[in-house]
């Protein structure tokens, strides 16, 4: 394994021991308090010229203080753990075992939260600061509301990176962007009756019905694209009645919607419309609303167009160099992802934005979680030599 240098040490164990110390923690999205502690005490000790918690509990941290900035984020909530009895090693452990860090967060996404903290620092010691200011956060509420906390981040702090790297997992695979998403509801409306006399009135979930056999059909046509593939799916439903005995009044669904570049809002408005055509029903985005870990509300539209940087771009390229100068060869290949991470929040303000992480993604919010430790530091590595050459 590699050593990682800062202020003439070895910093490889104590970078490894803080991303334990995160996975101990078990931050549920608004239980977030004890690992933004954390990190931005960590943070403090490592030397950062800045670092601050802001009202809604998204840590903040800069180093330098130049014309070029760049930003490295991070979420520090996790999904809950159902099913702890299945777990080989407790999710909640942080162990290191045969060169892996188990437990929840390892992979989504603790360890690249513990990379990027430690790389602005190194950075700093290393002297790669001249002319830059590199900020890294740790977000919160991603797993209910992509991009809400650092959107809310960026507001209240004004601030506008010239770049911005989204440490999520990628096996340390350079990741170019991500499907886009909207999450939709739609309702039927019925008449209610007794249940003995149905046919006096009009039931709801019958009206959804057609509906829902025209949302699997639209999923199917989606599917038979070429290149990247939409997605559509129903992952919720549920019915009004005024009892067991009643014909239900209302029905609702849940939709998934994954987009592809080229799908806009438009598409989406015109994809319902269609789907819901002579029906008694109406659709809506489904707004969630949430509240963080410092009581702060915050409301999320989650309705975001898919999003891809070029190979071109001087980011990329800082990556690609980046990359070479730590693994002795280009970049065999680029990594697209399927699922929506806290880039929306970048992307909605124009700022270039490029994805690269340790841990493989399809281990997240899984059992027995697990996080290779050579990927962590690895891609310590990989974020100070950005910081080098932007």
């Amino acid at each position: 394994m590699r050593n990682l240098i800062m202020n003439g040490s070895n910093v490889t164990d104590d970078l490894l021991a803080f991303a334990q110390d995160l996975v101990r923690i078990n931050s549920l999205s608004g239980q977030e308090g004890p690992a933004a502690k954390l990190v931005a005490s960590k943070m403090e000790s490592l030397g950062y010229d800045d670092v601050q918690i802001d009202r809604y509990g998204n840590v903040l941290g800069r180093v330098g203080n130049g014309e070029r900035s760049l930003l490295f984020d991070s979420h520090s909530d996790v999904v809950d753990v159902t099913d702890e009895e299945q777990w080989e090693i407790p999710p909640f452990s942080g162990v290191i075992i045969d060169g892996f860090l188990h437990g929840r967060g390892s992979v989504d996404m603790k360890s690249g939260t513990a990379a990027s903290v430690y790389a602005a620092a190194m950075a700093k010691s290393q002297g790669l600061l001249s002319g830059k200011t590199v900020y890294v956060s740790c977000t919160v509420d991603e797993e209910c509301c992509d991009g809400e906390g650092l959107k809310h981040l960026l507001e209240e702090r004004q601030l506008k990176p010239d770049f911005a790297v989204i440490c999520e997992p990628s096996a340390n695979v350079i990741t170019t962007g991500h499907k886009g998403k909207a999450q939709i509801v739609i309702k039927t409306k019925g008449v209610s009756a007794h249940g003995s006399a149905p046919e006096m009135g009009t039931n709801a979930i019958y009206e959804m019905a057609e509906i829902i056999q025209r949302v699997e059909q639209t999923n199917r046509e989606l599917m038979q694209k070429s290149g990247r593939k939409g997605t559509l799916v129903m992952s919720q439903i549920s019915s009004t009645a005024a009892s067991l005995n009643a014909v239900p009044s209302e029905c609702q669904v849940y939709l998934d919607r994954r987009m592809v570049l080229g799908e806009t809002n438009q598409t989406i408005r015109d994809e319902m419309e269609r789907i819901i055509a002579g029906k008694k029903a109406t659709w809506e985005i489904g707004t969630l609303y949430r509240k963080t870990w410092t009581g702060e509300d915050i409301m999320y539209e989650p309705l975001h167009p898919a999003w891809e940087i070029s190979l071109d771009h001087p980011l990329t390229k800082a990556f690609i160099e980046a990359y070479r100068e730590t693994f002795g060869h280009a970049p065999e290949k680029f990594n697209y992802w399927d699922f929506s991470t806290n880039a929306v929040a970048l992307i909605g303000k124009g700022i270039p934005t490029i994805g690269f992480g340790p841990g493989e993604s399809k281990l997240a919010h899984m059992c027995n979680e697990k996080c290779a430790i050579s990927q962590i530091v690895d891609a310590c590595e990989v974020y100070c030599r950005v910081i080098k050459n932007f």
